[in-house]
């Protein structure tokens, strides 16, 4: 049979880490093993009843057609006035597009801003999905290492030296994955100082804005004098309200972008899916309790997995402001991220992951989501702490 070449592109694209470990975790089961999974950033909490309703409703109701490809316009408006208030910046409803998730909202973004050969810094380690998308435009990678000491926020040394006239994006992601770390606003502002007067475009993934800590509020580049005409920000869904399956995510741009976006969308998408648009209006519209019981819960369990972390010798592990992830360092065991992650899984039956596959800079640690019970969370600490026992 004669085989077909793909183009170079598609022979950059590989498996994200999450994905690879949850499939090994599943083999696993299968042959009989019982695994704890910390690998996948998915809340264990039910979508809120409200808005699973709205959407049988919308079913019920006949609105399953198409909807225009920037999105339903009662949605667009009412994610306008929630980035008004929440980033304290004025956003009408012609800056919104509605995406089949965050994921595609960044590939939007980038497909925007993004020509071949364009230089973009972004964080390592970070989300695998911006490193895939940057070799995937033919863009320029440049990692800036994410600091313990500097609470997982931008070496801001590296970065100037990485900065020039050849930057085109600038991609930020606070609360991190997968660091749970927060940018502080003087980073911010030292970023917005370096890139005034350039052509510097920045994307600001905040999927966990809402996932945040010990009553610490947000501060977001977009609120920044200036940067929302230079900014895209990227939000959604999944991880606010539990709705990871439900793919709606969206975009906030300057006004010059949106008629083009509108174009990319139609070609790429078509458009959201129109019943899940009227669950994201009662998302934001109906009780937010449920959010707030959710992040108090991810509060208690973080408190547990950091304390219990840091009793297990070799093991140091800071205490994340948002996000639902510890990244805690292993260098003490002089092996391998994937090596310690692979023998946790097939010898102590947690799957979790290595912080190598989220960037170069991720080696010495590892990922572990307290996105799931705190019964698994007791179970898996002490599983880790038996298995690495035989390797002080």
């Amino acid at each position: 049979m004669r085989l077909f070449k793909l183009t170079d592109r598609m022979n950059l694209l590989q498996a994200e880490g999450a994905y690879q470990v949850l499939s090994k975790a599943q083999e696993l089961e299968k042959a009989g093993k019982e695994i704890i999974h910390f690998e996948i950033g998915q809340p264990d909490f039910a979508t809120p009843s409200n808005i699973s309703r709205s959407a049988i409703k919308a079913i019920k109701d006949g609105k399953t057609k198409y909807n225009p490809p920037l999105g339903l316009q009662e949605l667009r408006q009412v994610i306008a006035n929630y980035v008004t208030k929440a980033r304290k910046v004025e956003v009408s409803k012609d800056m919104v597009a509605v995406t089949p998730s965050g994921k595609t909202a960044i590939f939007a973004a980038m497909a925007a801003v993004l020509n071949e050969g364009d230089e973009v810094i972004y964080p390592d380690p970070g989300f695998p999905t911006y490193e895939a998308l940057i070799d995937f435009f033919g863009a320029k990678r440049k990692s800036v290492p994410l600091l313990e000491e500097n609470s997982f926020s931008f070496d801001m040394k590296a970065f100037s030296k990485l900065f020039s006239k050849k930057t085109k994006v600038i991609i930020l992601n606070s609360p991190s994955n997968p660091t749970g770390g927060v940018m502080p606003k003087k980073d911010l502002e030292g970023i917005t100082k370096t890139i005034k007067n350039t052509n510097s475009w920045v994307i600001t993934d905040e999927m966990y804005s809402r996932i945040l800590y010990d009553g610490k509020e947000y501060e977001s580049i977009y609120s920044l004098s200036g940067m929302k005409k230079r900014t895209i920000l990227v939000d959604g869904f999944s991880k606010t309200y539990a709705m990871t399956g439900w793919r709606l995510g969206y975009l906030v741009m300057p006004e010059h972008l949106i008629e083009k976006m509108d174009y990319l969308l139609t070609h790429m998408v078509g458009c959201t899916a129109t019943f899940t648009q009227y669950a994201g209006i009662e998302a934001f519209n109906g009780p937010q309790f449920g959010v707030s019981l959710m992040v108090k819960e991810f509060e208690k369990r973080r408190n547990f997995i950091v304390d219990q972390l840091n009793k297990i010798p070799g093991i140091s592990c800071q205490k994340p402001e948002g996000a639902f992830y510890v990244f805690p360092n292993i260098k003490k065991f002089k092996k391998s991220s994937r090596e310690i992650a692979n023998l946790i899984l097939e010898k102590g039956g947690v799957a979790l992951l290595p912080g190598t596959a989220f960037g170069k800079y991720g080696e010495g640690y590892l990922r572990i989501s307290y996105a799931t019970s705190l019964e698994n969370i007791k179970k898996g600490i002490e599983r880790i702490k038996k298995t690495l026992r035989k390797i002080v």
